[in-house]
């Protein structure tokens, strides 16, 4: 079907918005009919619209937030293809019937699981990444056959008018489309019985989500956030230890769900992953000695009011007694912190108690693993956890004592971008997994199904009455199963 702008609501009006999901819901009972070819070309037109809009993409993270076109390049672009192809290859696999085995106490029965849409899934992307995750789980819910609407975030409008101009150009509005907005638009759509909504966002936004799907039991994937530490311990390479902290912290200008949010360092070899850090910063965003805040290579926070957030952890901090290592410049006139690396933070200051999201770094000395693991999990469980070690013992007790959504070893945010990775947190970081097959089961029902042979069956000889024989019968059930 050609894509019309007939079914796009004009209006934010919640009659609007109403009739566009009456729309999808009647189109999703076609699409459920659907093969995975159907599919697949939904999601080919949707990789050669990125690959032609490149520079429109580019443009508009410029636009919204100084973000470097070849960050943009990585992790919008790259990191949105990456999955769509990766979908691509397995799509025709993940699709098919998946054989289960027979229990003897079944036997002369079938079983399978196959996987059927859910219907109509609505994506509440962000601003952070707004491009990439708003794609990502947009892949996802192709590849499982539903018809979806999108609402990105209004603090990144430019990629948000993007977005709803790229659905306009390759879909039709009764299966995929862009609903822009604030906070009002989005209460709305809460307000409609989605069969899945996807969200990305803060904790504190993510539970208003799980309350407004509970009213329709509607499933939810939430993608959510916290403290993510990074453990460096006195056998790690610090030079590469501290090149991958701070090209994790240092992306996005720290505006990352998965960024590095503070940093755990074995008190022996502090100042020497001081000393590599502030050589690190120099060479990636400084290295004609002219500041940070000249470098093309560096993002701005989103807006004044996100500043105004950070720059007042900082400050807080520095109230209490913190001590700036590295950095500490800001300016708001162009929304501008550069990256900040400080130690004494008490535990009680916001900056430790609150996610960052933004370029500044607390760091916290331990003696033992047994310290370091102590204080993470006196907090909430995180999102990421980062371990730099060449201890293999030293790793293992870290990932075994530690609870986390997901885990790097001597790197930093890159479990985020391997499609065969689950991806999600779990308790205040999360509930469900995206990414490959994960995103593909969360936008599915996977439908089990038993076929039992006609006639005469084990199962009936345990059919009523109960006569000595049928116990018995039942008895040999209980006592060899």
């Amino acid at each position: 079907m050609e894509p019309t702008t007939a079914l796009i609501p004009t209006t934010t009006d919640p009659i609007a918005i109403e009739l566009l999901f009456q729309r999808q819901r009647a189109r999703a009972e076609a699409l459920r009919r659907e093969g995975w070819e159907s599919r697949a070309k939904r999601l080919r037109k949707l990789s050669r619209w990125i690959e032609e809009n490149r520079a429109a993409i580019q443009q508009a993270l410029y636009a919204d937030f100084r973000k470097p076109a070849a960050e943009t390049d990585v992790s919008e672009i790259w990191s949105s293809q990456v999955e769509i192809k990766h979908t691509l290859r397995h799509l025709k696999e993940w699709t098919q019937p998946r054989k289960v085995g027979t229990p003897m106490s079944l036997m002369g029965t079938r079983g399978w699981v196959q996987h059927e849409p859910k219907g109509v899934c609505l994506i509440i992307a962000p601003w952070n990444y707004p491009f990439y995750l708003a794609i990502d789980p947009l892949a996802s819910a192709l590849a499982a056959g539903n018809a979806c609407i999108i609402k990105p975030s209004e603090i990144t409008p430019t990629v948000a008018a993007l977005l709803a101009r790229m659905c306009r150009e390759i879909f039709d509005p009764a299966e995929v489309t862009v609903v822009e907005g604030d906070k009002e638009v989005a209460t709305e759509l809460l307000k409609l019985p989605f069969n899945h909504i996807f969200f990305t966002g803060s904790p504190q936004v993510g539970k208003i989500v799980m309350r407004a799907a509970a009213e329709h039991l509607t499933s939810v994937t939430l993608e959510l956030g916290g403290k993510s530490p990074v453990i460096v311990d006195d056998t790690a390479d610090l030079r590469d230890a501290a090149e991958k902290i701070v090209w994790g912290k240092g992306i996005n200008a720290g505006q990352t769900c998965v960024a590095p949010d503070y940093l755990l360092v074995q008190e022996t070899v502090k100042d020497r992953l001081v000393e590599e850090i502030r050589e690190v910063v120099q060479r990636f965003y400084d290295p004609a000695g002219e500041g940070v805040a000249s470098s093309s290579s560096y993002a701005r926070i989103v807006n004044q009011h996100h500043f105004r957030r950070i720059a007042s952890l900082l400050e807080d901090a520095q109230a209490q007694g913190a001590n700036i290592l590295l950095g500490g410049m800001v300016d708001a006139s162009q929304n501008f912190i550069e990256p900040t690396l400080l130690e004494g933070a008490p535990a009680q200051s916001r900056i430790m108690q609150e996610e960052i999201f933004g370029p500044l770094l607390p760091i916290v000395t331990f003696r033992t693993l047994m310290e370091a693991t102590d204080v993470v999990n006196s907090r909430l469980q995180p999102l990421a956890l980062y371990v730099f070690t060449q201890n293999a013992e030293h790793q293992r007790y870290l990932l075994q004592n530690i609870p986390a959504g997901g885990s790097c070893v001597n790197e930093t945010i890159l479990h985020l971008a391997h499609p065969d990775l689950p991806f999600g947190g779990f308790g205040n970081s999360g509930l469900g997994k995206a990414h490959g097959y994960a995103g593909f089961v969360g936008f599915s029902n996977e439908k089990s199904v038993l076929k039992q042979r006609v006639g005469r069956t084990g199962i009936k000889t345990m059919y009523p009455p109960y006569t000595p024989k049928v116990k018995k019968m039942i008895g040999w059930l209980l006592k060899f199963l």
